[in-house]
């Protein structure tokens, strides 16, 4: 999988839903299977072709590659997902919170209640990080 750089550009909504259709299959995804989880799992009925101009868009911004095996065209990932997911998340913290992880964690807390396992396991991360 490829780096991102600070000078990517981030993907639109819908782009980022044909992502995260793309990353969450463990392998390549078949254009006719990614149209189907795309309506089934995340209620989006585009069209082949609405599909086919997504991932010309994603291939341009080097997120995915497009390839045929015979007369069935598939989709594969070239950036990684969690590098993705991590960028998001320190722009909209540096955008939000002035850059403060705790304010970030703060309003997070407010909004959804932690479980008694999550609050263990973030007391692990941060002892091992030596906070």
């Amino acid at each position: 999988m490829e780096r991102f750089y600070e000078d990517e550009k981030n993907l639109t909504a819908s782009e980022t839903t044909i992502m995260k259709a793309i990353w969450d299959e463990e392998s390549d995804i078949s254009i006719p299977d990614l149209i189907e989880k795309l309506r089934v799992v995340y209620g989006k009925d585009y069209a082949r072709t609405t599909v086919g101009t997504f991932l010309l868009k994603l291939s341009e911004k080097g997120f995915v590659k497009t390839y045929r095996k015979g007369k069935i065209s598939f989709a594969h990932a070239v950036k990684n997902e969690e590098e993705y997911k991590t960028k998001l998340l320190c722009e909209e913290t540096d955008f939000w919170f002035k850059g403060s992880v705790s304010a970030l964690i703060s309003a997070l807390c407010s909004e959804k209640k932690l479980t008694k396992e999550e609050i263990c396991e973030i007391r692990s991360m941060l002892d091992d990080t030596g906070v």
